[in-house]
């Protein structure tokens, strides 16, 4: 029951996360990752686009391929899953602006601007956002593994379900640590507190990996030569959901902070704590 209730707290943070950004005009944070999310989208298109083809005369060359194709496999799962933490790593210093924001027109609470503190919160940040990151790559090929022998199928549905709740925990987890370290948690603190509210970082985590990962084509947006007089207003209808899609995506980063630190709020009650 706990953790359904600790969810249905993150859920419920993304509703007030969206009220708060409109009434505190901070929707003109969300150009920063709009730009980024250009060159994530396009190098997961770049990844998605490869293709690898089958030689193997004999057994050797058959061994050989797969050995090949669990490398590039690896690599591959490797470097989507880090499309959506480089998000997180790059605008680290934004998101950590953001959250300190928040936190003061919710509660009051200040903290005068130290360029070290600055310095070291970003570090945590990546730290933790590089931590997850391999935990989850490690949790992802096991259970990629296991689905592919019991299921004989990587892509199983059970599998997909699995693979999502883990990621949704690693970047939930990754967002609300920023509010960990001002309540002065050490990393193994943020961890114990973490696995004990599990469904608070899913629910952080899910709507975070929906938004960023909506099916945007580049080409729609920024290629108009595809445009012609037959079916015109198809191609409109298309290209506006994928401006939609594009924003819905890029406004990912700074909600997911917002709603982090509303959701914490509610949670633990900053105000009360001493700072």
């Amino acid at each position: 029951m706990q953790f359904f209730k600790n969810f249905f707290l993150g859920i419920q943070a993304y509703g007030q996360a969206i009220s708060f950004i409109r009434n505190n005009k901070m929707q003109w944070y969300i150009i920063f990752p709009a730009i980024l999310m250009i060159a994530v989208y396009k190098l997961g298109e770049l990844i998605q686009q490869h293709q690898v083809e089958a030689e193997a005369d004999n057994m050797n060359e058959l061994i050989w391929f797969l050995v090949y194709m669990l490398i590039e496999i690896s690599i591959a799962l490797m470097l989507m899953n880090f499309a959506k933490y480089l998000v997180v790593i790059v605008l680290s210093p934004l998101i950590a602006h953001l959250s300190v924001k928040t936190e003061n027109i919710l509660t009051g609470n200040t903290y005068p601007f130290d360029l070290n503190q600055f310095i070291h919160d970003v570090r945590r940040g990546l730290r933790i956002s590089f931590r997850n990151l391999a935990w989850q790559y490690l949790i992802f090929m096991i259970v990629f593994l296991l689905s592919m022998v019991i299921f004989g199928d990587a892509k199983h549905f059970i599998a997909k379900c699995a693979i999502f709740m883990i990621g949704a925990f690693y970047y939930g987890f990754s967002y609300l640590d920023y509010v960990y370290e001002r309540l002065k948690m050490n990393l193994h603190d943020s961890v114990l507190f973490m696995r004990q509210n599990r469904g608070l970082a899913i629910s952080i985590g899910a709507v975070y990996s929906i938004l960023i990962f909506m099916p945007v084509n580049l080409e729609i947006l920024f290629s108009l030569s595809g445009f012609s007089y037959d079916g015109i207003i198809f191609q409109i209808a298309e290209f506006l959901l994928h401006i939609i899609l594009w924003v819905a995506a890029s406004t990912a980063p700074v909600l997911t902070i917002v709603a982090a630190t509303i959701a914490m709020n509610n949670f633990v009650g900053l105000k009360k704590d001493a700072f």
